[in-house]
């Protein structure tokens, strides 16, 4: 018998990670041998778990399935990663593909879509759900046709990361040792992003940061 394929599932909710991972354990060739709460666990976890293929949600604390998935495409390029997400968003799409991802796979249609989407990822092969595609192509063609070229992203990667954290009620202090930079470094990227988004203060970066699906409500 060939050896399973290795997962590490990272969601924040439990009740969802015990689905996915019925749905997952039931297939011979598919084995969840991790299992995080949020994706800096996710991260770390990749650093002692031998797995193949890390299966994200976007919206965790602390660290987003987003930006899980870049920091493991930098320290393990050949890990297979798949976002699992509420979200359908084409932003959120061009954004998994770019930050290493090779499949985008709806909560809603994952008990019929997820497992055809990790044996896709094991092949190298990109997955998209079909209703998506459908739209993905014709948003796309309307753009060029309108001359409008993809969505710029507004926010940097570190931005963003400060954004998450400080709309989850953490110190500009306690961001800093998070991500190992000075609290001036932090309020600094705060103002940038006030600035940038055109905004006053942490609620209105708050609400911003739910709209973007970098936390929960």
């Amino acid at each position: 018998m060939p050896v399973p394929t290795r997962v590490l599932l990272a969601d924040d909710h439990a009740l969802v990670r015990r689905g996915v991972r019925l749905i997952l354990d039931a297939e011979p060739d598919l084995a969840v041998v991790a299992e995080a709460g949020d994706g800096a666990e996710a991260v770390a976890l990749s650093r002692t778990t031998d797995v193949d293929l890390a299966v994200l949600d976007i919206a965790m604390p602390r660290m987003t399935g987003l930006q899980a998935a870049r920091e493991l495409s930098r320290r393990r390029p050949g890990l297979r990663i798949l976002i699992l997400t509420m979200y359908d968003n084409e932003q959120y799409f061009f954004e998994a593909l770019k930050a290493g991802a090779c499949g985008y796979v709806l909560k809603s249609v994952a008990d019929r879509d997820l497992v055809e989407a990790c044996r896709a990822a094991v092949r190298d092969e990109p997955f998209i759900y079909p209703g998506v595609e459908r739209a993905l192509v014709r948003t796309y063609l309307d753009r060029l046709h309108r001359g409008d070229g993809l969505p710029e992203r507004t926010i940097t990667d570190r931005e963003e990361e400060i954004l998450k954290l400080v709309a989850e009620g953490h110190t500009s202090k306690e961001i800093g040792e998070l991500l190992f930079i000075s609290a001036k470094t932090v309020e600094r990227h705060r103002a940038n992003l006030l600035q940038k988004l055109g905004m006053r203060d942490r609620l209105d970066l708050t609400r911003y940061a739910i709209r973007a699906g970098l936390i929960e409500p």
